[in-house]
């Protein structure tokens, strides 16, 4: 099987190209990333000389050059170039448009002119808003996105929506609950507070920290998307979820019992715009139709995440760059505290 994998030098995008090499002997890679601030080389340093793996420095909002790399030899194509920061995207929209949505449009077209067989949208829970107390997310569930950053991810699904069902393309979409794990960028909030408690740091919390999230492990959102590349059905949506809601003070406060360090790090700040209460995922249409169901659970995960955090220092070191400090002080230095 052949891949043309966009994003694969990102978070979620690197553990899906280290997963296949692993799992799948059969499978050859081309990875075409932007090397963005998120995109890190580093993270595929393991598979440097594997011979299935190949790079390519590319970036879906221009046309020739994803015209250049895509060709008609590719079985698939799994998609996770984003921008996707939502605190970014409240800051400018723009970017989060033009690559979402077009850099999506452009590769569908790509696509489409080459016969690739199947096309993987990996987008996110985000894009159906926010939930009260009860209830979970299906693949029924209306789309009502709440940011900047959701609605073009919405806005991108619905894209891929439209080229099936007028094209007649095997477009297969996911969305996932949020991930963490090795390789995270650390503006998100697992990898922030393991560095900040690290550095004995204030960790910086919204609000009340009573937002809840379904925490997913990124070594099962890869098993899930690789399952839904192989076996899946074209035009259906996924959702994947971990089975691990948690309240955002709940999982700042586990970071600092498994690193040893005093909640009286925590530090509350002024909520973010646009900030959803709750999200939770129904993954059971993925099990009954494809026998996927999340393997680690949330303790256990988070304990490895923390272990790869502290056993590679260095590669924090080289993320949080002078260009992310400055970020990190216009996000959180300026933000009110609470309490």
């Amino acid at each position: 099987m052949k891949i043309f994998i966009t994003g694969g030098c990102g978070f979620i995008g690197s553990n899906f190209v280290l997963h296949m090499l692993e799992s799948g002997p059969d499978c050859e890679i081309l990875n075409f990333d932007a090397l963005t601030y998120a995109g890190n080389l580093d993270n595929l340093s393991a598979v440097g000389d594997d011979p299935r793996h190949q790079f390519i420095r590319g970036d879906i909002t221009r046309r020739a050059e994803v015209e250049s790399a895509l060709d008609d030899s590719f079985d698939a194509i799994v998609h996770f170039a984003a921008e996707s920061h939502v605190d970014r995207s409240v800051e400018g929209p723009e970017i989060f448009l033009r690559t979402n949505v077009l850099g999506t449009q452009i590769l569908l077209d790509r696509a489409r002119e080459v016969g690739t067989k199947v096309f993987v949208m990996v987008s996110t829970d985000e894009v159906y808003g926010s939930l009260g107390a009860e209830g979970l997310f299906t693949e029924q569930t209306p789309l009502a996105p709440n940011s900047p950053y959701s609605a073009s991810k919405a806005a991108a699904d619905l894209v891929c929506r439209s080229y099936h069902h007028t094209f007649g393309m095997d477009v297969r979409t996911t969305r996932c609950s949020n991930n963490y794990g090795p390789f995270q960028f650390p503006e998100k909030l697992i990898p922030l507070m393991i560095a900040n408690a690290m550095e004995d740091k204030a960790l910086p919390v919204y609000g009340d920290g009573k937002n809840v999230r379904d925490w997913l492990y990124v070594g099962d959102h890869c098993s899930a998307i690789d399952a839904v590349m192989r076996r899946g059905k074209a035009g259906e949506v996924y959702n994947i979820g971990g089975n691990s809601e948690r309240q955002n003070i709940e999982v700042v406060k586990a970071i600092l019992d498994a690193v040893g360090k005093p909640y009286s790090l925590i530090g509350y700040v002024t909520d973010r715009p646009g900030h959803d209460r709750r999200y939770a995922i129904d993954a059971s249409y993925i099990n009954a139709e494809l026998g996927w169901e999340p393997t680690v659970g949330f303790e256990e995960g988070l304990q490895k995440t923390v272990d790869w955090y502290l056993a590679h220092a260095d590669w924090m070191e080289k993320i949080r760059s002078g260009a992310y400090r400055a970020y990190y002080e216009q996000m959180y230095g300026g933000r009110q505290q609470l309490g």
